[in-house]
């Protein structure tokens, strides 16, 4: 069976990267392939690395508040490019108020500061789609 492919993206002005990484090597250690697109991606980037690697899921890492734009215009664009199956996930400081619009637009699990790795780790191979079930 094909490994999980995970774009890891840091989308917008927010330069704190660590916990990205950190969930970059825990995703690897559970047996994914980790694709980690750095620091300040706009969702057109994201989506198109998305696209390029035949990702089946994009972990987005948003500490800066602008998860309700950002957010919107990834899922807008995976739309588009008619990549709706790729599963898209969030990391960050998300308000509570701010998590039914968030999984209202199709983001599938939103993990917040404190969340045990292995957690997302098996929430991400439960429910992404992998490659061999696309074909």
């Amino acid at each position: 069976m094909a490994k999980i492919r995970v774009v890891i993206a840091k989308p917008g002005l927010d330069g704190h990267d660590r916990g990205a990484k950190v969930i970059a090597r825990a995703l690897r250690d559970a047996g994914m392939e980790v694709i980690y697109t750095g620091l300040r991606q706009t969702p057109r980037q994201i989506v198109s690395a998305a696209l390029q690697e035949d990702a089946d899921v994009i972990g987005l890492s948003i500490l800066s508040g602008a998860h309700n734009q950002i957010c919107p215009e990834v899922v807008r664009l995976l739309k588009e490019k008619g990549l709706e199956d790729v599963m898209v996930v969030l990391g960050g400081i998300i308000p509570d108020g701010d998590l039914p619009g968030l999984a209202a637009m199709g983001i599938t699990g939103v993990f917040r500061p404190g969340t045990p790795m292995k957690e997302i780790a098996e929430f991400i191979a439960r429910h992404a789609r992998t490659r061999t079930e696309a074909l």
